[in-house]
């Protein structure tokens, strides 16, 4: 029986052991900071638990297993990966199981920003088309846990870099990379390394499956041209398959999708995600009409530019989801002027990228763990206050707001210092702007 040695008892962990067990195949649990919740899954399992092994206890289990499993988000820094490669053991991940016991077709979406809004609104296009389709991957529902589902035709994939780099093999029938720009790399080793993980979408397709990359975008464009499977691009610019023309968001054919004024939301990010999904949907079987009315319907998903206040000519947005520099840049300029909420936890970025849309920004709140950070980057070029609080951050946001800004909370980084996650983040910002504008208090407290 083959031996299979999964690492983190997380979401996926917890997947891929129900998989391993239930079909049959041997597993083991290694878990380096286990929770009660773990241990007794592990039991319920039958499946032997090993908390915090040593380095030579680690190498040990390795030799004794015929693949190891990480589960997303080990560091690459983690020693199982060289005592695997020193042990010959392969590394595998859950898109590799899920290969190995479904052939069904799968639609991937990777990119820096933009993946949960482009595997969303990917799969109501295909359910608006008459094809049963779910949103899996990086998502609440791992794919080896989906394919338990005989009922689902199309399987729209959130590709994470995790998940893409610890693949042997992934070869999606549709896989689109979105946009890149440096993350994670407090997990991954270079920026390099994040890309060529990103990449790994494409490096197993065949020239019968189909490969969309961003034409605005040079490093994915630059990957696609070496893809072997067939190019579609999407793109703001008349240079790319599915594009904006004026007002009309037209696809490959020349046909119109819809006109960007019948679109619920039409930041730039907004028609550059639709475009995507369109070209992903389509090429995974969605009809143009289905395209269209899924499109018509979508209103954005929680904590992405999401308007959450109105008074004394100030909007209020709640962006809790950009933890990356490059997903806060662009929300800066999709506005005018910006009064800034920014900071939390660093994933190891550079944060002074922030200060790419420092021309649309009046004032800046820095929080969080890398408030100093924050500070830094924005320090003599707009006026900037610390907060150690949501409440204090949004009042200091509402003393340097004036009439015609927008207060957007939009961290550059992770929610895990103050909050468990970024909704939980998004939703204590929500609470303090519904508290400061019920109370009555003026968008504008301070100097003009």
């Amino acid at each position: 029986m083959t031996q299979h040695l999964v690492l983190g008892l997380g979401v996926t962990g917890v997947a891929v052991l129900r998989g391993l067990v239930g079909r049959g195949e041997g597993a083991l649990a290694v878990d380096d900071r286990p929770t009660s919740d773990g241990r007794t899954i592990a039991a319920e399992l039958g499946v032997e638990l090993v908390e915090a092994p040593d380095r030579a206890a680690l190498q040990a289990l390795v030799h004794r297993s015929d693949a190891v499993l990480p589960s997303p988000g080990v560091p690459d820094h983690h020693p199982i990966f060289g005592l695997a490669a020193a042990a010959g053991v392969p590394v595998l991940s859950e898109f590799d199981l899920a290969a190995r016991w479904d052939d069904r077709p799968i639609v991937a979406i990777t990119g820096t920003d933009g993946k949960t809004t482009v595997t969303e609104l990917t799969r109501s296009m295909l359910e608006a088309s008459g094809r049963a389709a779910v949103a899996v991957g990086n998502t609440e529902v791992p794919l080896v846990a989906a394919i338990d589902d005989p009922s689902t035709e199309v399987f729209v994939v959130e590709a994470s870099s995790f998940r893409l780099l610890h693949s042997e093999r992934f070869a999606p029938a549709v896989g689109t990379w979105l946009n890149v720009a440096p993350d994670h790399l407090d997990s991954h080793a270079t920026f390099d390394a994040y890309v060529a993980a990103k990449a790994r979408i494409w490096v197993d397709q065949s020239p019968q499956q189909v490969a969309i990359g961003n034409a605005d975008d040079r490093v994915v464009a630059s990957h696609l041209a070496e893809a072997p499977a067939r190019h579609v691009t999407f793109g703001l610019h008349a240079t790319a398959d599915n594009h904006l023309d004026g007002d009309r968001l037209v696809l490959a054919d020349g046909s119109e999708l819809v006109a960007r004024q019948e679109l619920a939301r039409a930041f730039p990010h907004d028609l550059a995600n639709s475009l995507a999904a369109a070209a992903s949907a389509l090429a995974g079987g969605a009809t143009v009409e289905g395209a269209r009315r899924a499109l018509l319907a979508f209103r954005g998903l929680p904590h992405r530019l999401t308007l959450v206040g109105e008074a004394g000519g100030v909007e209020w947005y709640d962006d809790s989801k950009a933890t990356t520099p490059h997903a806060t840049v662009a929300a800066v300029r999709s506005f005018g002027s910006v009064v800034l909420i920014a900071g939390g936890r660093n994933k190891g970025l550079d944060l002074t990228a922030l200060t790419a849309a420092v021309d649309h920004v009046r004032a800046v709140v820095a929080i969080g763990e890398a408030a100093a950070d924050v500070a830094a980057a924005f320090d003599g070029r707009v006026p900037l206050r610390p907060a150690t609080t949501m409440g204090a951050a949004v009042a200091e946001a509402a003393a340097l707001a004036q009439p015609g800004d927008v207060v957007l909370l939009s961290p550059a980084c992770a929610s895990f210092d103050w909050y468990r996650s970024y909704a939980e983040r998004g939703d204590d910002f929500t609470r303090e702007v519904e508290a400061l504008l019920g109370a009555g208090a003026p968008a504008h407290q301070g100097p003009r």
